[in-house]
Formats: C-alpha cells, structure tokens, sequence
C-alpha cells in the first residue's frame, strides 16, 4: 500500500521517498503513527539513514489536529553550533557579529504547528537545555534578548542514534531524552521488510522511466531481481531508489527488461587509489591454487556480510546455488 501525505490544504501530495509497503512491520509502524499522532506529546522517531524518518514525521503532523498549522523542519547537523541557538529561537539585532536585523527561529515560525528536529544527537549540551524548557514551558528568549517569549510546538526529534546510550555516557540530556521519549517509534530497515522491496523498486523505476519521458517500464529479469532481493541495503530505502533509478536510466533500450544493478557507482579500475590493488593483481601469483581459494574465501566472507548472514540470499547474489554455497562453507570453515 502506498500512503499518501495532505499538504496543508488538505490536498494529496506524492512523497519523493514514498510510504510504500505490505509488510508486518512496516504497517506495524503506520499504526502506531497514527495512533500517536492525536496525542499533543513530543514523539521521538529513530531507525537508520535511509529509513524514512522525516516522511513518518510528516505523517504525525498530517494526522494530528494541527494538520493545518505550520510544518517546520530542520536539520540540526547542517548547521553549525555555533549558529544551531539563533536558528532555532531566533535573536535580536545586534546580538552577535553581522546580526543587523531581528530574526524568528524555527520555534517561533512553528507556532501552532509542529517542528521536526531531525539529527538531534548532534547538538550541544546548551541548546539541548533550551530545547527541554520550550518542551516543558513553551518559553523561551531570542538571542540577545531578555524578553520571554512563550509558543505551542508539538516537537518530533529524528536520530539514527542509540540516544539512551548516548545518555548514560553523558553526551546527552537525560532529562530532555525522558521528555522526547514520550514514545518512541522505531522504524525498520528496509532488510526485514523483505514484501515491500520489490513493490518499492517497481514503484522508482516506474517513476524514473516517466522522467526519461519513456512509455512503460519493461521490468526487471529473474536475475536482477535475485540480485535485488540478496542485498542487504545499508542504506535501505533510500539506496534502493538511486540503485533502481542509476539502472532505469543506463538502460539503452526501454522495451528490455533490466538484466543487473550496479550497487557502488564507485567501482572502477581507475577509482582513485586503486593503483595499488592494481599492481598487486598483475603480478603472477606463485601459489595459483591458493592464491585462487583466498579470494573465494574473501568473496563469500564479504557477501555473507552484505546479505546479513543469510545463505540463501548469499548464494544468490554469488550465483551460486544454495548447495555450492554450503560446501563452500565447510571447506574455507566458515561459520557465522
């Protein structure tokens, strides 16, 4: 099922990363967001890059009352900390060097509304203490000013971090984690949402065969598929689309169905940096049988890795079949 988002007049918008899925977990997670979102708590969103955080947090604000007030969000690691305090509560002219004009900060603009802190492990100890009081209170002062400033924001934080550790080392709030944690919605990596790749990958190449101004999408072979569904997408959701999008548009002839997926756009033997391995693969190995059987032992140990240990999909991405695989295992010794 793919869900879609209300923009603030209530029209149905489509999602450049969009919620798309059939799995357990995944609609696991939808209900718990739209149960969440009636409430007006802080919420704290966590999973990791790629997952789609900042869609689930849209979701809670398109579903909650304050659908029609202002969506502010804001990136905490792409701005620096020095300038994180004035972007977020605002300051008064003058109060820092080329501060020439009084300015609102997110807080203030998402009055009413919610304000989406995404990377919120990123930020200093001093901000983190502000953060907590317009959570508790809904005050604050800009910059500069000694004026207290009062606002109603419904806060969502976003973190790939493991923020109750992050804590008990001391590198963040504990109080403002017990405040954020109101609850906490934990999504899934693309890798336990098995049901949902290939809807998701049909649903980008489609998208990106329309770009390339094509008629239809031919689909994907037996063989690219297998191919798909034996990664193990580190960067789940969103290394998908660039992996199906780089193979739609690579494809010269739009009637063929996509035979194989490149996954590192890096790979090359001019890559920077790979003279060395280069070199070493010209020279003529002195133990060809071993020089030969370390390789495969690297190559599966690697695919074991990417494929998260599963054989099955392992055998896949080698071309192997499950059997070879298997008696390749007992031979180099490999266990998990």
């Amino acid at each position: 099922m793919q869900v879609p988002t209300p923009n603030r007049r209530g029209r149905v918008e489509r999602e450049e990363q969009p919620l798309i899925g059939e799995s357990g977990a995944f609609l696991a997670v939808l209900e718990r967001v739209s149960h969440a979102a009636a409430l007006n708590r802080p919420l704290l969103i966590v999973g990791e890059r790629g997952t789609g955080k900042e869609l689930i947090a849209e979701r809670v604000h398109f579903l909650s009352p304050r659908w029609d007030q202002p969506l502010v969000k804001l990136n905490c690691a792409a701005i620096s900390p020095a300038l994180l305090e004035s972007e977020l509560f605002g300051h008064e002219a003058g109060a820092f060097t080329d501060a020439s004009r009084t300015r609102i900060g997110r807080f203030e603009q998402a009055d009413g509304g919610t304000l989406v802190l995404d990377e919120l492990a990123t930020t200093a100890a001093p901000v983190q203490e502000k953060i907590l009081r317009v959570i508790e209170y809904g005050e604050f002062e800009r910059l500069g000013s000694s004026d207290t400033r009062r606002v109603d924001v419904r806060v969502v934080g976003a973190t790939n971090e493991d923020l109750p550790a992050l804590a008990a080392e001391g590198r963040f709030r504990a109080d403002l984690l017990d405040r954020l944690a109101f609850d906490v919605i934990t999504l899934p990596p693309l890798r336990e949402r098995p049901e949902d790749l290939m809807p998701l990958a049909e649903h980008f190449a489609m998208r990106m065969s329309r770009e390339l101004g094509r008629e239809l999408f031919a689909g994907f072979s037996p063989r690219a598929v297998d191919q798909l569904r034996a990664w193990s997408w580190p960067g789940n959701v969103r290394e998908l689309k660039n992996v199906v999008e780089r193979a739609v548009y690579r494809q010269p002839d739009a009637d063929t169905p996509i035979d194989g997926v490149e996954f590192d756009p890096f790979e090359s033997p001019w890559r920077p940096g790979s003279d060395d391995r280069a070199a070493a693969s010209d020279r003529l190995p002195d133990d060809l049988k071993g020089w030969l059987a370390e390789r495969e032992q690297a190559w599966i140990e690697r695919a074991l890795a990417e494929c998260g240990h599963h054989q099955k999909r392992t055998a896949a991405r080698l071309g192997l079949t499950y059997d070879q695989l298997r008696a390749a295992l007992r031979k180099y010794g490999i266990s998990r």
